[in-house]
């Protein structure tokens, strides 16, 4: 049985442990968060989507 998650809630998880861990402060998790907000409202939205898709399915394949 595979475990399924979503990409987003992967790196969610990862900002908060780095977050916790002291790697990554607010300021910049905060501003990082923003931009991908920003950048899945442009264009390049779909073609990022379709590189993740590729990248999940040739890491799924291992």
């Amino acid at each position: 049985m595979g475990l399924s998650i979503s990409a987003a809630a992967l790196l969610a998880i990862i900002v908060v442990v780095l977050g916790k861990g002291g790697h990554v402060r607010f300021g910049p998790a905060l501003t990082c968060t923003l931009f991908g907000f920003t950048l899945a409202a442009t264009g390049l939205a779909p073609a990022i989507n379709t590189g993740l898709a590729a990248l999940a399915g040739l890491l799924a394949s291992f």
